[in-house]
């Protein structure tokens, strides 16, 4: 688009730049800093189920800490307006840094309370991260007249892309570290989690560096004072009100599934299908496969994002991938010697991986785009139907068998697209025209 004033295109062009080069700039610094963050977490929590087995404390302790993040959930919108997105993003950070410390002496003592603080930070990092995210993104399609649309899913997808790889190195990690040994016994976690520790901290620094954002309005600053009145309020507005919109109505059983489907991979997945066929240090290479398909299926994704019905097609094709791993589980289920039992996880899990991809990039742009007005109450919406999903698996994957399991994947997976397609069919005109 040229310039009107003519006489000066090279302060205008310049200033174009600089503002494109700030906004850019915090989504790389974002997504790094994610990245460092979620290689150490990411592949911790895909080893808790296998290295801490005695009396189940890797697996009680992820329940316990979606439980917290489920509850936390609920008040992390008011949390992030208090604080700005930036600071919570820091202080969420330091939550995964105290889980991984707690990896290095596992007991009672140490991984219940880490995992209870991780509940809050997890809530506050998130939503912190959707309404930093999409704000930026807002913010630039209005400098640059660009569609909006377009933009938050263009955002959406180089921070998925950047984090679904945390699964691919945080995982070649473990593999690379971790050893089998005699008896089911698995050498290098010390070390492990001690490397882990070191590149949460990098990550804890990096987000240090991000640009404040104020995604509040002059009056909502003026009514966020310490009154507690007024906060109950806004505590109201947040949490109750996405729930009285016929759309966020629609989102919620696709939101609850993609808490299910992640749990499934990193507990039953792992547990039942991997490490029978590949051993424990196997684990790291198949979700290694599982990051890196993730990751690209997100960079994809997030580019071909335009509007709703774009997010239409890529959610359809993502469950389709899922329905044919669920069945392919549910009619084959026992490991194949050779080597079709070292080809047939890594292809599920690289299935399972792009599905992941869409999940994530899809449900944060739509999110971005229906709410405008409400973000944070939106993706708080998003982390506590997600983590009350994922707390429940923990709790019931000990009790139920796999097929029983994944007959309520795929139960659940049915009933969130049909209530996504019916939602699509709604309001499709409202996002198919240019803003």
């Amino acid at each position: 688009m040229i310039s009107v004033d003519e006489e000066a295109p090279l302060v205008v062009d310049n200033l174009l730049s600089h503002k494109t080069k700030n906004y850019t700039k915090d989504i790389h610094i974002l997504s790094a800093s994610f990245l460092l963050v979620f290689t150490a977490y990411g592949a911790a929590q895909n080893l808790e189920t296998t290295v801490n087995t005695e009396q189940d404390l890797g697996t009680i302790s992820l329940g316990i800490l979606y439980l917290s993040f489920t509850f936390f959930s609920l008040i992390a919108s008011l949390v992030v307006r208090f604080l700005g997105p930036k600071n919570a993003l820091v202080l969420g950070t330091t939550g995964y840094w105290l889980f991984i410390a707690a990896n290095l002496y596992p007991s009672w003592y140490t991984m219940v309370p880490a995992s209870l603080y991780l509940g809050f930070a997890a809530s506050i990092i998130w939503v912190g991260q959707g309404t930093y995210l999409t704000s930026t993104a807002r913010s630039h399609a209005k400098d640059h007249h660009l569609h909006e649309g377009t933009v938050i899913g263009h955002f959406n997808g180089e921070f998925w892309g950047t984090f679904a790889s945390h699964q691919f190195v945080g995982n070649l990690i473990s593999l690379a570290i971790l050893r089998d040994g005699k008896e089911g016994q698995t050498s290098g976690t010390t070390l492990l989690f001690i490397v882990f520790l070191g590149i949460v901290t990098l990550g804890i620094m990096l987000m240090c560096f991000l640009s404040k954002r104020d995604t509040k309005g002059e009056g909502e600053q003026e009514s966020s004072s310490v009154s507690l009145c007024s906060s109950l309020k806004l505590l109201s507005k947040l949490v109750i009100s996405p729930l009285l919109d016929i759309r966020m109505l629609l989102i919620i059983p696709l939101i609850a599934y993609s808490g299910l489907q992640q749990a499934f991979v990193w507990a039953a997945f792992t547990k039942n299908i991997v490490t029978p066929a590949l051993g424990v240090s196997g684990v790291g290479g198949a979700m290694a496969v599982y990051g890196a398909f993730d990751a690209i299926c997100s960079l994809t994704a997030g580019r071909l994002t335009s509007g709703l019905r774009s997010i239409t097609w890529i959610v359809s094709g993502g469950a389709l991938l899922h329905a044919i791993v669920f069945l392919w589980i549910l009619l084959n289920s026992s490991v194949t010697s050779g080597i079709l039992g070292v080809i047939c996880p890594l292809l599920m899990a690289s299935m399972l991986g792009i599905g992941d991809g869409v999940c994530n990039t899809q449900l944060n742009a739509l999110l971005g785009m229906l709410f405008k007005n409400d973000m944070e109450a939106a993706f708080a919406q998003l982390k506590v139907w997600q983590s009350a999903s994922i707390a429940v698996v923990f709790f019931v994957n000990a009790y139920i068998s796999l097929h029983a399991m994944v007959l309520i994947m795929i139960a659940a997976l049915c009933v969130s697209v049909a209530a996504f397609l019916f939602l699509s069919l709604q309001v499709e005109k409202a996002f198919t025209s240019p803003s």
